[in-house]
């Protein structure tokens, strides 16, 4: 009989209550990076969705009942727990050489966020998490964001902000169809492309002002550190992106 591979021991361990999973836990990693390892042993979060699974919660409880646009979603944590409990979301990815706006494996649809095939004012909410550090035009993105959202509601985003206070720095950049790097390509994982998601940007906390001037936005930045909740890491601060709800005019 074949032995199971031995585990790599743990570096930390802490029982508390994972919001996703909505239930007792174990949050547990195997190495000192919280941030892609800090997992839920019953669900495999990571603390930056269970960021932004809380902003969520607490900002627009009545999630389940809107209308939801998700860019990319992943395979666990709370992009699962949208597409099952909400009564109207819809996921979607990028394939360049298929036609826009179609259904394509999966279950997606295929849409580019820079430039949507979605009518104004379409959704409620629009998600994206560690979207907007692959981008190569993210003020177009934010712009059909804004156009999609309806009056009152928000994109509500993760971002790795590494900078901090420091000025973002483009990585690369397109000129034509050509890559520019002006630093040495980096590449986070990608779920459709085994090749990964070059990351464009390193972005600061600058990153708030350059939303909202390319969109008209109302943006905030969250930051949670709750270690009950399985929610401590390096670059998981939430961004609420809001479009002014519509007032009616008195005379």
């Amino acid at each position: 009989m074949e032995r199971a591979p031995p585990q790599p021991p743990l570096v930390f361990a802490h029982y508390g209550y994972c919001p996703i999973c909505a239930a007792p836990t174990r949050f547990s990693a195997d190495r000192a990076w919280f941030r892609d390892y800090l997992r839920c042993e019953l669900c495999g979060s990571i603390p930056r969705e269970r960021a932004l699974f809380t902003v969520v919660e607490t900002y627009y409880p009545h999630w389940r009942d809107l209308a939801i646009h998700e860019s990319s979603p992943g395979s666990r944590g709370a992009s699962p727990k949208f597409a099952k409990e909400s009564t109207s979301y819809i996921p979607t990815q990028f394939y360049p050489k298929l036609t826009l706006g179609e259904s394509v494996q999966g279950g997606f649809r295929n849409e580019n966020l820079e430039a949507q095939t979605f009518p104004d004012e379409s959704f409620d909410l629009v998600i994206t998490q560690d979207v907007f550090e692959h981008l190569f035009h993210p003020d177009r993105a934010i712009r059909e964001i804004a156009r999609t959202l309806r009056p009152g509601g928000a994109h509500i985003c993760t971002v790795p902000i590494t900078r901090k206070a420091q000025p973002s720095v483009r990585r690369a950049s397109l000129n034509g169809d050509e890559i520019m790097h002006h630093l040495e390509p980096q590449y986070h994982g990608n779920p459709i492309s085994q090749e990964g998601s070059l990351v464009t940007i390193d972005w600061g906390y600058d990153i708030t002002k350059y939303l909202q001037t390319h969109s008209g936005l109302d943006v905030t930045t969250v930051c949670i550190d709750d270690i009950d909740r399985g929610i401590r890491a390096e670059f998981i601060e939430v961004l609420i992106c809001r479009k002014p709800a519509v007032t009616a005019c008195t005379l």
